[in-house]
């Protein structure tokens, strides 16, 4: 038969092995890549630079946040599996599109916002 101490052993071993292979599971996973930049959004946020001088544009993963004296006033997504369109959320108007933009396009959704 085991001795009590055994038993102790035994489980310390088995404790300590899954906590290895638990840290080393946590570990793959905090390694994950930085998202790519979406050229879609890099090219809308350009083109809202070069219209709208007095804005700030931020770019995220999957959405550009525009925003005016500190103020947010629009998000804009590129998103083809989002119907098109423009809707509220708050005070900030969010615009979704399935390509990037035209300036004209960009001009009369964010001119209204901006004024």
């Amino acid at each position: 038969m085991i001795d009590g101490i055994w038993w102790l052993v035994i489980l310390i071993l088995v404790i300590a092995a899954l906590w290895l292979v638990a840290k080393r599971r946590g570990d793959d996973k905090n390694k994950t890549s930085k998202p790519k930049p979406n050229p879609a959004l890099q090219k809308t946020a350009r083109l809202i630079e070069q219209s709208f001088a007095d804005v700030r544009v931020t770019q995220k993963p999957n959405h550009l946040i525009v925003s005016k004296s500190g103020q947010k006033i629009a998000m804009i997504t590129i998103d083809k599996k989002v119907a098109a369109g423009q809707r509220k959320l708050g005070d900030a108007l969010v615009l979704n599109y399935h390509q990037v933009p035209s300036q004209s396009t960009l001009a009369r959704d964010l001119t209204l916002k901006l004024a």
